[in-house]
């Protein structure tokens, strides 16, 4: 892998800045109303496939059963079936009541989940995540997403060297086993940047990027937005830029998720919206 990294020793004899990060973007009004498309309008297609390429979240509604779901699923991925998925290609996701000790499982449980990227141990993410409410929790269960652009511009702005030690190849590994050596920020020959991340029992880090990992959770964190859902809501995302999360839950709360790959062209990831030195440059996505 052909990359080209600014120089680490670069202004580190200045004084280190406490830790504050500076949000990119406004938080939503209503993340809901603002990123919604009707689905019900001609060229609904063209309209999604525009707002992914620039924004990478869409947000949905009327899709009150499983077989909606899908039949929106497959109007704009290819849905690709994978170890939790059911037969027909979704996702049941509820309380299971018996995986929320099991590494990797924790979606099919109550707890709450740390900002992450689907399926971040294998070597190629799906490019694509749905996820539509089929029932609410009784109290929390909210989802939570947080803009790569807007993690990856703060830490450069404020944390630079944060920024370059998390851009260095293969200085973690996501998944059990099987999983896949990778970084958190992969930066493409367009300078186009992909993320990919978690912070559960499935992460391991090189000892290179372990110091700035509290930088990196409290900005997943800051730049969180609540996206509470009814039932027929959803969020469509770009799943090389978005992380997403969960708030806790008590009650029977049941959604279900389709990941893929789209039917139309996508560059990678985002463009940096700020960043004041030059990041690496690799040859491939890892």
């Amino acid at each position: 892998m052909v990359w080209l990294l600014k120089k680490l020793s670069e202004n580190t004899t200045a004084p280190r800045r406490s830790f504050r990060m500076r949000r990119v973007h406004e938080p939503y009004a209503d993340v809901f109303a603002r990123n919604r498309i009707d689905l019900t309008v001609t060229g609904v297609e063209a309209r999604i496939a525009g707002r992914l390429r620039e924004t990478g979240l869409v947000t949905v509604d009327g899709l009150a059963s499983r077989a909606a779901v899908l039949a929106f699923a497959t109007r704009i991925m290819n849905v690709v079936p994978h170890r939790d998925s059911d037969p027909d290609g979704l996702t049941t996701i509820c309380d299971t009541r018996r995986d929320a000790h099991r590494a990797g499982f924790a979606g099919f449980s109550n707890v709450s989940l740390d900002p992450h990227t689907e399926r971040s141990g294998t070597p190629n993410p799906p490019r694509l995540m749905l996820l539509v409410c089929g029932q609410t929790a009784v109290v929390g269960g909210e989802c939570l997403l947080t803009d790569g652009q807007a993690v990856h511009s703060g830490l450069f702005a404020d944390e630079r060297q944060a920024g370059l030690a998390l851009a260095q190849p293969r200085t973690a590994f996501f998944g059990a086993g099987d999983g896949h050596t990778t970084q958190v920020f992969t930066v493409h020959d367009d300078l186009r940047v992909s993320v990919r991340l978690r912070f559960d029992g499935l992460a391991r880090w090189n000892p290179i990027v372990q110091p700035y990992l509290p930088q990196l959770r409290a900005a997943a964190v800051h730049h969180q937005v609540r996206l509470p859902l009814a039932l027929g809501q959803g969020y469509l995302l770009d799943n090389e830029r978005w992380l997403h999360a969960r708030r806790a839950f008590t009650g029977d709360r049941l959604f279900w998720r389709a990941l893929g790959e789209p039917l139309f062209p996508m560059p990678h990831g985002f463009f940096p919206a700020r960043v004041s030195v030059r990041t690496p440059v690799l040859s491939e996505a890892g």
